[in-house]
């Protein structure tokens, strides 16, 4: 008899992206995107993070303080980077996302013909980024989805 208590695909993927979140260094946030085509199959992984060889060590982490001395104008965000981390068009996926994507994200998305967003988060709504990105998204027929929960994967490692 099969087991009964296998995750679904929804909660899978997202479980990959919260993986991939763990790779993240930035000590206040980390997110994970997983692109996955129709036929579940990963293209697509990121994590927010600096630009290759852009030392982080060298680069400001922090959230406040003098632009240039934070780390917003130089972090790449877990979708643009799980975008330009794929490895064939994004057009018609689905992105899984731990985070609700900004509104740079969410034109990266767009342009990259991916036509579903699944995501958990949403503590941003209120911003004016997310307004806009959500504007946007809805313009272009993208589809949001939000889990109501946060995937909680209890792994055993088996060697």
């Amino acid at each position: 008899m099969k087991r009964k208590d296998v995750l679904n695909w929804d909660d899978y993927f997202m479980g990959l992206a919260h993986l991939s979140a763990k790779r993240s260094k930035d000590p206040s946030t980390q997110v994970g995107a997983v692109i996955v085509t129709n036929e579940h199959r990963v293209v697509g992984i990121g994590y927010n993070g600096f630009p290759n060889g852009c030392d982080d060590d060298e680069f400001p982490w922090a959230r406040e303080g003098e632009y240039a001395q934070t780390k917003y104008p130089f972090v790449v965000h877990a979708e643009l980077n799980a975008i330009l981390n794929s490895n064939q068009q994004c057009r018609n996926c689905t992105i899984y996302v731990s985070l609700f994507p900004c509104n740079e994200c969410a034109k990266a998305i767009i342009q990259s013909g991916i036509k579903r967003i699944v995501y958990e988060c949403d503590k941003y709504a209120d911003t004016d980024g997310v307004k806009a990105s959500k504007r946007m998204l809805k313009a272009a027929g993208v589809e949001l989805v939000q889990l109501d929960h946060t995937v909680s994967l209890n792994v055993e490692i088996v060697k």
